[in-house]
């Protein structure tokens, strides 16, 4: 994957399940993942057009967990956060080689089964089934 996204939309999910009943700020989201909080706001508000958290504005205001975790699945999540194929770009092929005229067609096909077993493997787990290898503190 050449990007974070995923892995960040998941650690905040996953941080306002283990929080549920609690206001989580993007400060202590970003304190979690060791990122800058405007990278957190941008998930949590991507999030929230998704309708997988809400927030409360405002001096003692936060996100939490607007959806059951049980019913939020992982590759619904990948989805909305990857907009680009997992492998990424591709070479520019010389059209004139028997070879690189095919190439990128063919790449293509096979990236986009391969995203596809992704995100079908990634919706056989929920949110909570994730969630539960944390421990509780």
């Amino acid at each position: 994957m050449n990007n974070l996204r995923f892995a960040t939309a998941i650690h905040i999910l996953v941080l306002a399940e283990k929080f549920q009943g609690q206001l989580i700020t993007s400060d202590f989201i970003a304190g979690s993942i060791n990122v800058n909080p405007v990278v957190v706001r941008r998930e949590i508000k991507l999030l929230k057009e998704a309708g997988y958290i809400d927030s409360k504005k405002g001096k003692d205001g936060g996100c939490f967990l607007s959806k059951n975790p049980e019913s939020i699945l992982l590759g619904d999540v990948y989805k909305l956060v990857n907009h680009e194929n997992v492998f990424g770009k591709m070479n520019q092929t010389n059209p004139a080689c028997p070879v690189g005229k095919m190439m990128n067609e063919n790449l293509e096909s096979l990236f986009d089964a391969a995203e596809s077993n992704l995100i079908q493997e990634l919706n056989h787990r929920t949110l909570k089934q994730f969630s539960d290898q944390f421990i509780d503190e």
